[in-house]
């Protein structure tokens, strides 16, 4: 339990350590990174353990601007209506397990609002059947397809749609995968800001086209699964007393880890969702400067702020930093006391006494209520159909209480033909890496083709057959932890090859699944024409571990034995091809320079139609267009960052001294050669690049946003007798779930957990937190992603792409922009595209630079600026193979 002195401080969105945030004197970045650190001048300030988050208050209050105008009118009008109860019910969850969805608010049935639904996954619906499993988020990144990006995103909400869900909790831009072995990166899409920002853009697109809420997830710096939450890292051993702390500087913020939050901002997402971790010590869900500041006043977000899961660490201090609704309600993983509420009936008694203004309740509600409007909620519903605590057709309603005995299940299939898209997805994020002397694609025809290793095959439990898939056991169509869900089936390689060798062509085909056997895989590599062999590295959540890997990976080299198996066929098979399922990265060099692997193709996580999709690209059915989203490394060092496996202090300083320089951006600044690279991937064709050309647009100049904010208001009037709080004569109540109304008049007996949440206590309350007068607005500030000169297209650059092969292709040409300055990455991607060409066929890339490409962050102004220096622009395949190049006048 932390002293009152501490509390207070953490938060009002400090630590006890009085360093800086940041370098406020200097445009340059405030990082170092390995090799560099005597090079920048600013090093070392801004990346410290123990820095400080400034407090930023009042929480902005959300306007309504552009096309969530409608949306906050209807919102204003209803909350108007409401009582104080309604509206707590709508910002508090209910208690763990006390619906049918993994988080559940309160309900407003006096108004047609049932308690809002909200699940998981970012892959699709989670703990039910009926589902579909989409490839991940990675693999949707190696495809570089904005429209399949968009397509995926709508067929799974249109499967959350299907089962009742109100909010998907998902895409992910955080972790954005600072560290090749975090444990989560996977449910994202690339440590590329950019690339992460479009996919997770459309995603959103997609998502709500079809009626249902996004959580985009997670803000910010949410990088390692080790020591996320203090309960979970003592359950594994650790001696922590707070969650880790990210430690990073003004400039990496910006750049690197806000970046595809403001494109997820500006496609409209509707929730976002704070993380497990502190940032620059002060707890994610409670730091007034990522939510306030950055997220609601620069960002211009217009939706609501919505905790992780045990991620609310307090009542008072989370709301006026902005937090607008806690899940699932309780602390019970923070605080091991199952029931208590940081919400639910403390924050009415909150308002009553005045520790928390009236104004702030209701701008929590109008976006919630508007964000339920903007994806026409209101319009098109269905009534949850599953129950997320058991596939039974009949169970308890309230799990964990085991009340409500009822019908909980109704078995709503909701895949339609999304089966078709997962395969398609499939195959187009599958990157060839190596193809000596054309040896794919293979013809089926092969005299004998020989399958090995674990990776081709189910597990013997069956695809489900751990919880939440926190097992490596078979083919990895599926990373662990709660961005899972049931597989409906599971298409496996040894079954697709299968069909291809045997059912359609007749030929000889054998399979072994013990990678351990490498006595008998020896004998039928010695025997095979092709030898083609399966090997995996996994990885997921930290509140599972899967063979002492906490979540985040251990290691970067294949699970299960994987390496000595892919060694012993190579060494006597001349035609051996080399299939990955992994996470991410994985180190491959010894196959990449071996005489005898013929081809390497990287798979991802592709799903539920996983063999299907690579017996398309193996065998030729589909012309291999993917593009690697991260760097393939030969050593594990050579990316310059990991994960903090160990404690180095009770609360884990991670310092994110690399600043802006990981994965590529590392790798060009040190000049160290890449096994593949970003960008990189083959195809059955050859293209060739020519002609570039560079379009300047005539566009207004940048001018930095002024003014004042409209005050705050408060919709309908609140009593503030508690005597018209306490709970309804006759009410039945429900053990253990979380309602908005009070037990007592006595606010301090009636307040639940009060040593985590002293409602009341009115000097707990940050200096200017309850102030609803106009606040000026910063000058990166604008609705729905900053600024709106940032979004200005200024620059248009076009080069032509030739197919010289003789069969049709898909290409992505890639554009990187050269900012110029000392302290700027090598390169950075800026535009690309997924093009399909016939032989002999030439077709334009088109990619538009706006402004906010461009700029750099500068903390002394706290505003985007364009340097002095020469700007380049270069296209190519790769970001190692960039054969033209041009000057940005």
């Amino acid at each position: 339990m932390p002293s009152i002195t501490s509390y207070i401080l953490a938060s009002a969105g400090v630590s006890l350590v009085n360093a800086q945030f940041g370098n406020h004197g200097s445009p340059f970045p405030n990082t170092t990174y390995p090799g560099f650190e005597s090079e920048n001048p600013y090093t070392i300030e801004g990346s410290k353990s123990h820095q400080w988050s400034p407090p930023k208050y009042p929480s902005p209050r959300g306007e309504g601007s552009g096309d969530w105008k409608e949306s906050y009118a209807k919102a204003r009008a209803l909350v108007s209506q409401l009582t104080l109860e309604e509206k707590v019910n709508l910002t508090s969850g209910v208690g763990t397990n006390q619906g049918n969805c993994v988080g559940q608010t309160g309900s407003v049935p006096r108004h047609g609002i049932n308690g809002l639904c909200l699940q998981d996954s970012p892959v699709g619906v989670r703990l039910t059947d009926g589902n579909s499993v989409f490839p991940a988020g990675v693999n949707v990144a190696a495809t570089w397809d904005r429209g399949l990006a968009y397509a995926r995103g709508r067929a799974m909400g249109q499967e959350h749609y299907g089962k009742g869900v109100d909010m998907q909790l998902g895409p992910v831009a955080g972790p954005l995968g600072r560290a090749p072995a975090g444990g989560r990166n996977w449910e994202g899409f690339s440590p590329d800001p950019y690339l992460t920002g479009l996919m997770f853009a459309e995603s959103i697109k997609g998502i709500q086209s079809a009626g249902v809420m996004t959580s985009a997830k997670h803000f910010i710096a949410y990088e390692q699964e080790h020591f996320r939450q203090s309960q979970e890292a003592k359950n594994w051993g650790f001696n922590v007393t707070e969650s880790v702390t990210a430690n990073l500087d003004d400039v990496t913020l910006h750049e690197l880890y806000m970046w595809p939050f403001a494109d997820g901002i500006r496609a409209g997402a509707t929730s976002i969702m704070c993380s497990y971790n502190q940032v620059n010590g002060s707890q994610a869900c409670q730091n007034s400067y990522i939510l306030n500041h950055l997220l609601k006043n620069e960002l211009g977000f217009q939706g609501f702020v919505v905790s992780d899961w045990y991620g609310t660490h307090s009542g008072v201090s989370s709301i006026l930093a902005g937090l607008d609704m806690s899940m699932p309600g309780d602390p019970v993983q923070e605080f091991g006391n199952h029931g208590g509420a940081m919400f639910g009936s403390n924050l009415t008694i909150a308002v009553v006494n005045g520790t928390v203004p009236q104004w702030r309740l209701d701008d929590a509600a109008v976006r919630i209520l508007a964000a339920y409007y903007y994806v026409g909620r209101d319009k098109n519903q269905v009534p949850v159909s599953f129950n997320s605590y058991s596939l039974d057709t009949y169970g308890y309603s309230h799990n964990a209480v085991g009340q409500g005995y009822s019908l909980i299940n109704q078995h709503v299939d909701v895949r339609g033909d999304h089966t078709k898209l997962i395969r398609e997805l499939g195959a187009a994020s599958t990157v060839l890496l190596k193809n000596v002397n054309n040896a794919l694609p293979l013809t089926g025809k092969e005299k004998f083709t020989a399958v090995l290793g674990e990776d081709a095959f189910e597990n013997v439990n069956g695809p489900n057959g751990f919880t939440d898939r926190a097992g490596d056991s078979g083919t990895l169509g599926m990373a662990w932890g709660s961005g899972s869900a049931n597989f409906p089936f599971l298409i496996t390689p040894d079954t697709a090859i299968q069909n291809e060798v045997v059912g359609q062509n007749g030929g000889l085909y054998q399979s072994l699944s013990n990678n351990s056997n490498l006595d008998q895989a020896y004998s039928l590599a010695k025997q095979a024409e092709v030898a083609i062999v399966f090997v995996n590295s996994d990885s997921g959540e930290g509140y599972l571990q899967v063979e002492e890997n906490f979540g985040d990976r251990n290691n970067l080299t294949f699970w299960q034995g994987g390496d000595e198996l892919a060694r012993n066929v190579s060494a006597t098979c001349n035609n051996t091809i080399l299939v990955i399922h992994s996470v991410g990265p994985v180190l491959i060099e010894e196959y990449g320079n071996h005489p005898n692997v013929t081809a390497i193709l990287w798979a991802g996580v592709p799903g539920e139609q996983s063999g299907n999709s690579i017996a398309d690209i193996l065998y030729g059915r589909v012309n291999p267009g993917a593009k690697l989203p991260f760097t393939m490394a030969s050593k594990r060092s050579d990316y310059g960052t990991d994960v903090l496996y160990t404690p180095n202090d009770k609360i884990p300083q991670t310092n994110f001294k690399e600043g802006i320089f990981i994965d590529y951006r590392a790798f060009d600044k040190q000049e160290i050669e890449p096994v593949y690279e970003f960008g990189f991937g083959l195809s059955y064709t050859n293209f060739t690049y020519s002609g570039i050309k560079v379009q300047k647009l005539n566009v207004s100049s940048y001018v930095p946003t002024t003014g004042m904010t409209p005050a705050a208001q408060t919709y309908g009037n609140i009593s503030m007798n508690p005597a018209d709080h306490v709970f309804p004569g006759n009410f039945s109540r429900v053990p253990l779930y979380l309602y908005p109304w009070i037990n007592s008049t006595n606010l301090s007996s009636a307040a639940g957990q009060s040593q985590y949440a002293p409602y009341g206590d009115v000097s707990f309350v940050p200096e200017g937190a309850v102030d609803s007068a106009p606040q000026p607005r910063l000058p990166a500030s604008g609705p729905s992603g900053g600024n709106p000169a940032l979004w200005d297209v200024i620059y248009r650059v076009t080069t032509q792409i030739k197919n010289v092969g003789k069969v049709a292709g898909v290409e992505v040409p890639q554009l990187y922009v050269s900012l110029g300055g000392p302290y700027d990455a090598v390169k950075m991607l800026r535009g690309f595209e997924r093009l399909s060409i016939q032989p002999n066929q030439t077709v334009t890339f088109s990619a538009d630079i706006m402004r906010r490409d461009i700029m750099n962050w500068s903390p002394e102004a706290q505003d985007w600026f364009v340097s002095n220096y020469t700007k380049n622009v270069y296209v190519g395949s790769s970001s190692r193979n960039l054969p033209l190049t041009a000057q940005l006048a």
